[in-house]
């Protein structure tokens, strides 16, 4: 390798030099020598570079032998061997001790291999490699975000814990994840309890003798049967009582048969952005307020999210690829485990939570099913001895059956998507005004007549709605 440039500018300051009448006699104070010419020479670490000087030299010297070692294999030809990263000084000088010129030795890490590394391992990615002091700075776009971890974990490689990342990822990056939440209850509640009453001139004060398991205890709903009426108390539907003479004894039967259904159907549908690697959170419910003691003896509160929540974190991985990490809870109040002490009542939660990792491309979907809860129970009570008698015993018998069922499914669908402009998004009350005090008094209408015309709105605005609309439950 050579360095014409600067050895033939030094030539001409040399031949100046030697023409020139030397200061040194007269000088009293010690001067800069300047007539060298200044270059940079790049050698990389570990490896050395042959230079070449068109003009002899006699001596030569290293400012710090630690970063470069040189030397002579011939009165113009140098071996520089880069040793550690930083910048030194090599100077020249001839025969008579002149300065023939003085070039800047900057040892950098070699990069070399590390690039054609990077281009096999990512090929057609725009990524620009340099060096500053010990270190490697990477630059430009690479077009997902595991192409970026895979560059700086192969810089790594080269240069442990001295790159500098300065790469950006293009594309788009932002998730709008679509979720819906569906919930179905089922409940079925079936009994049936019997009652005996007895009474007559048989019995004193005509207040008779009660049998059966579906009776209070009072005397009032045994005289309410015994005239042909239901008990005065409690909840009767579903029941019926019939009752006859035999002389001096009157009796009443009381029979109560219930059943009922029900069906109860939730739903939600969130849509929310966050950015790749961000966090997002939705929270369709409230907070309930529980009370905590303190260690002083106070009470302080402390409030209790339920309702259907959501946490979720994107990352686009590569491309459409999008890595989802998700936690959802769907959780209620639940008054009958709550906690009573003094004048206050705790109620209890019930909840459900997943939480799971997941892979899938722009508008793929996937479903969190089968959160499944069955609660069966039945009760049976009789008179003893009585009711183990055969057909008769069903009077002095009670027997209860419930079950309850829910079934709670998610699904959820992520999309990759760009800001859009405001003028674009329609919103519910666009379309509706307020009235006029003529509308409001003289027509009875609750809301201006005047449609919107431009905009997403005014697109609504002409669409049809006449006729039956809204939603519809079987």
């Amino acid at each position: 390798m050579k360095i014409d440039r600067f050895l033939k500018a030094a030539l001409a300051s040399f031949a100046l030099a030697i023409t020139a009448p030397a200061p040194f006699a007269q000088a009293e104070s010690l001067r800069v020598v300047r007539t060298g010419t200044s270059s940079n020479l790049s050698v990389p670490m570990n490896r050395a570079i042959v230079v070449e000087s068109d003009v002899p030299f006699a001596e030569l010297s290293i400012a710090n032998p630690a970063i470069a070692d040189i030397s002579s294999l011939s009165d113009r030809t140098i071996y520089v061997l880069g040793k550690s990263p930083g910048l030194t000084t090599l100077t020249l000088l001839d025969a008579s001790g002149r300065l023939i010129t003085n070039v800047d030795v900057r040892v950098s890490a070699d990069v070399s291999e590390f690039k054609e590394r990077l281009r096999q391992i990512l090929p057609g990615e725009k990524i620009e490699v340099r060096t500053a002091n010990d270190g490697i700075v990477l630059s430009g776009t690479v077009s997902s975000i595991v192409k970026l971890e895979r560059a700086l974990e192969l810089a790594n490689r080269y240069a442990p814990d001295r790159v500098s990342n300065l790469m950006t990822v293009g594309g788009i990056q932002q998730v709008m994840l679509k979720v819906r939440f569906a919930e179905m209850r089922r409940s079925v509640s079936k009994s049936l309890q019997s009652s005996v009453a007895l009474g007559g001139a048989l019995f004193d004060n005509n207040l008779g003798v009660q049998g059966g398991t579906g009776l209070g205890s009072s005397g009032s709903n045994q005289q309410a049967i015994l005239g042909g009426n239901l008990p005065v108390t409690g909840n009767r539907e579903g029941a019926i009582s019939f009752g006859f003479n035999a002389g001096a004894v009157e009796v009443a039967v009381l029979l109560e048969a219930l059943e009922s259904k029900g069906v109860v159907r939730t739903l939600a549908e969130p849509n929310l952005t966050a950015l790749s690697g961000q966090e997002a959170r939705f929270l369709a419910g409230g907070e309930y307020p529980v009370p905590v003691s303190q260690e002083n003896g106070a009470v302080s509160v402390e409030f209790k999210p339920f309702g259907i929540e959501l946490n979720f974190t994107p990352t686009v991985v590569d491309g459409d690829l999008i890595n989802l990490e998700l936690q959802t809870a769907v959780s209620a109040l639940d008054g009958t485990n709550g906690f009573t002490q003094g004048n206050f009542t705790i109620s209890a939660f019930t909840r459900r939570e997943a939480s799971t990792t997941v892979e899938l491309r722009d508008g793929e979907s996937f479903a969190i099913a089968g959160l499944l809860q069955d609660d069966f129970t039945d009760l049976n009570g009789q008179v003893p001895w009585l009711g183990d008698i055969p057909v008769l015993g069903a009077l002095f018998r009670s027997a209860e059956y419930q079950r309850s069922q829910s079934e709670l499914v998610i699904i959820i669908t992520p999309h990759l998507v760009t800001p859009t402009r405001g003028e674009a998004l329609a919103l519910p009350t666009d379309r509706v005004k307020p009235p006029t005090e003529k509308d409001l008094f003289l027509f009875g209408r609750v809301q201006g007549g005047t449609r919107p015309t431009k905009g997403a709105a005014g697109e609504v605005a002409k669409q049809d709605f006449s006729g039956s609309y809204g939603y519809v439950m079987d």
